[in-house]
């Protein structure tokens, strides 16, 4: 196959999913996030598969990739929920650190124009030893920058399972066509016909 078809774009698809999952693990780090961390090195493992699979024609492993997006669409539309506290989820809630740490995303703190205003240690002190109050001045509220990033991961895993359920199908194609074509070739080699023996009987009298 040839690069103008959709294996190339499959690859090129699998290359900015490790990108953007990559990108993603980084903040989910500095954030000790350790739910998302496992989700996203599990991920990244995934797409590594799925990409080998593609360059090597193994459906076997582009399957395991396309069942895997279905799993990352669900994680996505969980982390979605979970910072727009639907479903009786809260985003102030421990439950991405495991009940381990105080800490949330790195984006609350970090976030395009926020300013963080701290206190002297005689007034306000968290539970993890820093002396700041609160964040202010934040263009686009923390939640909304996940929700951002999930939905981002959602929209190329949709495009990774379509593109996946196309290369699935084509390699599928082209081994059914190889093996008939393979077997037909080697039934033509190992059985050469044979040349029709033609042997003449004739009646033999004895003579008295």
């Amino acid at each position: 196959m040839g690069c103008c078809t959709g294996r190339c774009s499959f690859i090129l698809l699998c290359i900015l999913q490790l990108l953007a999952a990559l990108e993603r693990q980084i903040f989910d780090f500095l954030g000790y996030q350790w739910a998302p961390i496992l989700a996203n090195f599990l991920h990244i493992i995934i797409v590594i598969l799925g990409l080998f699979g593609t360059i090597q024609y193994r459906p076997r492993y582009i399957v395991v990739y396309a069942v895997w997006t279905a799993l990352w669409v669900t994680w996505n539309i969980f982390i979605i929920c979970f910072y727009l506290d639907v479903g009786g989820l809260s985003k102030e809630s421990d439950l991405l650190t495991f009940n381990i740490s105080v800490h949330h995303s790195w984006w609350s703190e970090h976030g395009p124009g926020c300013v963080r205003r701290e206190m002297s240690t005689n007034h306000v002190r968290t539970l993890d030893g820093q002396s700041y109050v609160s964040v202010i001045g934040c263009v686009i509220d923390y939640q909304y920058i996940e929700v951002i990033h999930s939905s981002s991961q959602i929209l190329l895993a949709l495009a990774g399972f379509i593109y996946a359920c196309y290369v699935i199908s084509v390699s599928t194609e082209v081994d059914d066509s190889f093996d008939f074509i393979g077997g037909f070739d080697s039934f033509s080699v190992y059985h050469v016909p044979q040349k029709p023996s033609h042997v003449l009987l004739k009646p033999i009298y004895l003579s008295t």
